[in-house]
């Protein structure tokens, strides 16, 4: 937080006097003039700033505008995550970890990650970024209550000291205690940008420094299910329910620095351009789980939850990792063909611990370091309703990796749009799948996993009548956790590889259907697996409807949604969470699903100001005790939410 202020009163004086000119060089003239934006002469000199002038650009050169409307996606973004989240199953309290419902929103990348997974979904990643390019200053300020005490936060300022130089600074925080014992989360995630070209945009330069970090209390579930589904009046408060874990907790915090820049090497842009690019990516991350009481109580029994322990308290696990990655490439531009680039790259990363294990079947070794190197290239074109991107690297060291990725938009007209895509994976393992060590015993060990083989076919299609996305994946030695107790009261989550083909085939619709003032929206998602074994676990079907109504109100000074949303998916062997190493392993004993939520919200817009008032999961108290969110945590009771966005900007 020092930081944060330090960096705001620093930048306050800049920011102020660099978007009017100075008292001596204004030109003086009667406040009514000034206000009006006159000049002696009477004629009208201010300048309006249009909508399309406040631009927010990712990596990819993704733009998106400012926008200040009320609408049905809006109250679907409305959380903590800021997105929406159609395909993922929040956990009982804000700041922990989200089920996948939906597979085909999980992104790959051929190099090896540090893992962790289930703690990475609040973390953005670089290509998540976004860089302002606005008109005047931006404010952006978020809240929303949480569940029992604390409050999900996030603000946003973005400024132009020059029509070519933009920064931004965010921080977004969460404090929830949740219903559970022990399940207190904190984040807070820090984000500084600055976006810069020089007038004869010769040189652009996008960069970026995130600190982020995560603290939950971990109570590993509740012992016994049969309590909860009782809906015994004496559990009503969730307090009451034994959970395994009372004092454990994890922590990961990461920071990165990020550039990516570019310089035409022809003074003027012309019909054939050369530029030479470069990115730089370092990262640094730390994960810690914590148990000070290694017992856990199960009734009047005790057990060691996550098995024999070389220690009898106070048990600390930590892990690191650091990433260096640059790229470095040449692209010739023609304004006929479009954009032909070669690159090499160099990704060199670190994941160790402090010793080195000798163990009975071998050594645990301390450090598993990468150093990857890749050459490929890129071809981009765009001309008239036609946009495609088609990527091929291919590593020239010992550690094989290759990436085939191809996407080609055709927009039709401003009805019709139709995306196809085409990536071939040959990716290394995450890092905690090769190497682990903690002070649970069957929680050490050193493998040398294959490389995970991925084909993915996709499309989607926008149309006036409905959108809709297929998505058709074949997954060769696919890589998970799995529980390999012997004792059903432990869990010992230890990874593995399918030798087999895993085949994965998704079709999601939507479709908003209007009445008067009247809407019912609809989110359809179809699934089917196609394995030998059941590795890889979905739902059949998925399901949101929303409906809702909107008007006007007050000389249009009001403007009003509300409505009910369902929320369904059908029964499945869904994953289960283990904290101590942050990730979801694959379970067969209890199914979850085939439960319907929902939800009753208010939502209006005063001028820039949206208000949100929502009662989660009304149904709760009437449709029995059977909603989870894993096998061993409850989903989310019955909850009234309150929360605001609120801009600012001339």
């Amino acid at each position: 937080m020092r930081i944060l202020f330090f960096l705001y009163f620093l930048a306050l004086p800049t920011l102020l006097f660099s978007q009017v000119k100075s008292r001596e060089e204004a030109p003086k003239r009667s406040f009514s003039e000034r206000l009006k934006g006159t000049n002696e002469k009477g004629k009208d000199t201010a300048k309006v700033a249009t909508m399309d002038m406040y631009r927010f650009i990712t990596l990819e050169r993704d733009t998106t505008y400012l926008d200040t409307a009320l609408t049905i996606q809006r109250e679907y973004s409305m959380n903590y995550l800021r997105r929406d989240i159609f395909g993922l199953l929040p956990f009982p309290n804000e700041g922990q970890p989200y089920n996948t419902l939906q597979y085909s929103l999980i992104d790959y990348t051929p190099y090896p990650e540090m893992g962790f997974k289930a703690k990475h979904f609040n973390f953005l990643e670089a290509n998540q970024i976004r860089y302002s390019s606005v008109a005047t200053p931006v404010t952006e300020l978020f809240f929303k209550s949480t569940l029992t005490k604390g409050q999900s936060v996030d603000s946003f300022f973005a400024v132009n000291l020059l029509p070519n130089f933009n920064l931004s600074i965010a921080y977004k925080g969460l404090r929830s205690e949740g219903k559970y014992i022990n399940q207190l989360a904190t984040t807070g995630s820090f984000r500084f940008t600055a976006s810069y070209n020089t007038a004869s945009k010769r040189y652009f330069l996008n960069a970026h420094f995130t600190g982020q970090d995560a603290l939950n209390e971990e109570n590993g579930g509740i012992t016994t299910v049969g309590d909860f589904e009782s809906e015994d009046s004496k559990y009503t408060n969730r307090q009451r329910l034994q959970v395994y874990l009372t004092d454990a907790e994890s922590f990961l915090k990461a920071k990165r620095i990020f550039a990516d820049h570019s310089f035409r090497i022809n003074p003027t842009h012309g019909a054939n351009n050369l530029y030479v690019t470069h990115q730089l990516n370092y990262e640094n991350k730390f994960f810690e789980y914590f148990q000070p009481t290694i017992l856990s109580a199960i009734g009047t029994r005790s057990v060691s939850r996550f098995g024999d322990a070389i220690v009898t308290s106070n048990l600390k696990d930590q892990t690191h990792y650091n990433k260096m990655y640059n790229k470095a490439a040449v692209m010739y531009e023609n304004t006929t063909l479009g954009k032909f680039q070669f690159f090499i790259d160099d990704f060199r990363s670190n994941f160790y611990y402090n010793r080195i294990l000798i163990q009975d079947n071998g050594v645990i070794p301390s450090t598993l370091s990468r150093n990857v190197n890749s050459v490929g290239g890129q071809y981009e074109y765009q001309k008239n309703k036609w946009h495609g991107k088609f990527l091929l690297s291919k590593s020239v060291t010992k550690q094989t990796l290759s990436n085939l990725d191809a996407k080609l938009n055709y927009d039709l007209n401003d009805d019709f749009q139709f995306v196809f895509g085409y990536q071939n994976l040959n990716k290394l393992p995450n890092d905690n799948y090769n190497l682990y060590q903690s002070n649970y015993v069957g929680y050490n060990w050193s493998n040398n996993f294959k490389n995970e083989k991925v084909n993915i076919l996709s499309g989607s299609a926008t149309t006036p009548w409905f959108e809709a996305s297929l998505q058709l994946s074949t997954l060769t030695d696919h890589l998970y956790f799995e529980n390999t107790a012997t004792d059903e009261s432990q869990q010992i989550a230890t990874p593995n590889q399918y030798g087999g083909t895993i085949k994965y085939v998704s079709l999601k619709l939507n479709k908003e259907i209007t009445f008067g003032k009247f809407a019912l929206n609809n989110t359809i998602l179809y699934q089917k697996v196609d394995q030998n074994d059941a590795i890889l676990n979905v739902p059949d079907l998925v399901t949101r409807n929303t409906i809702y109504y909107s008007n006007y109100f007050f000389s249009r000074a009001l403007f009003l949604q509300t409505g009910i949303t369902l929320n369904y998916f059908t029964n499945y062997f869904a994953n289960e969470y283990n904290p101590v190493i942050g990730e979801f392993f694959i379970q067969n004993k209890k199914e979850i699903g085939n439960y319907p939520n929902l939800d009753f919200f208010i939502n209006a817009k005063i001028q820039r100001t949206r208000v949100y008032l929502k009662t989660e999961h009304f149904n709760a108290a009437y449709t029995g005790n059977n909603y989870y969110s894993s096998p061993s945590n409850p989903y989310r009771d019955m909850t009234i939410r309150f929360g605001l966005i609120w801009n600012f900007f001339n």
